[in-house]
């Protein structure tokens, strides 16, 4: 069996292999008349797991604020907004007791979760609402570009880029979130470095393309990708056939976007689980996300 396809097993299955080991008697040979230990349930190990701190949850999400870069497309097209909020009280005459706000923010704002119906391909597709919770929770595949993307800030990934992952990790798992590394995340918090822009005010960021799109949705069964810039496609996707060409190809298959990923450096190429539950917005075309993986301790 090729190791890739364990890798969407190994979390769980490692704490029950683990916590047995540990159990009272776990490491000694047991003589005839010891009855065997009750093995630990999967998931009761993963907790202990993440508890005695064997396994490590990742948060993968950016912080909101109000200066958090939101895209900027050209007249004549609408923007979002981005992230502001409102207070309502904070312990005073308007509530002595409790502190809490009311907040506004577009769908798109920050670390996202990109619906199918976000994009015309996906139109009468399912919106985050529509998506069971399942479909949120997958195997990582971590695919790190970060050198090819320091020389070259518009890289787009290809065909090619992801089978040469595959030739050391196995081939892609079932349900997986793709995910590109390639350092953006570190710019995050600087809106110029961020978008990059060049002397004509293009932004120039990496990102995937029409090649790995079609690949991804034709040839492998995933939930959809990620990316730690501002869209999932490449910045140079803005001038490509179709336009932007992996929202067209990836959201007109079904599949899903995460992006402004944070800690990607973090997770390992394969053996990671990511959590991505967007907040159930009625017809909502994709929401800010708190994504987190779960992955074993270094």
């Amino acid at each position: 069996m090729r190791r890739q396809s364990l890798a969407f097993t190994a979390v769980v299955v490692m704490f029950a292999v683990w916590t047995a080991a540990c159990a009272p008697g776990g490491g000694e040979r047991e003589t005839q008349s010891a009855p065997a230990p009750e093995p630990t349930p999967p998931l009761e190990g993963l907790a202990k797991g993440i508890a005695q701190g064997h396994m490590q949850v990742i948060d993968l999400a950016q912080r909101l604020t109000p200066e958090t870069p939101i895209i900027h497309l050209p007249p004549p097209f609408a923007n979002t907004p981005g992230f502001k909020r409102h207070e309502i009280s904070n312990y005073d005459a308007k509530g002595p007791a409790w502190y809490w706000n009311w907040i506004e923010v577009g769908e798109h704002a920050g670390t996202h979760f990109d619906a199918p119906c976000h994009w015309v391909t996906g139109k009468g597709k399912a919106c985050v609402d529509d998506l069971e919770a399942k479909e949120f929770v997958g195997p990582a595949v971590v695919i790190d570009v970060s050198s090819e993307a320091a020389k070259n800030a518009d890289f787009v990934a290809t065909r090619q880029t992801i089978l040469d992952w595959e030739k050391n990790n196995g081939q892609i798992p079932a349900r997986a979130w793709v995910i590109l590394r390639t350092g953006w995340g570190s710019r995050a918090n600087d809106a110029k470095a961020f978008f990059n822009a060049g002397s004509d005010g293009s932004p120039h960021y990496p990102g995937f393309g029409k090649d790995s799109a079609e690949f991804l949705t034709k040839e492998r069964d995933i939930l959809g990708v990620g990316t730690e810039a501002i869209g999932t496609d490449a910045a140079v996707g803005a001038t490509a056939d179709p336009p932007f060409p992996n929202h067209s190809i990836m959201h007109g298959a079904g599949k899903f976007g995460l992006t402004q990923l944070a800690n990607v450096d973090k997770l390992p190429a394969a053996g990671a689980v990511i959590i991505a539950a967007p907040l159930k917005i009625q017809d909502g075309s994709g929401s800010p996300v708190r994504v987190i993986a779960i992955a074993p301790s270094r």
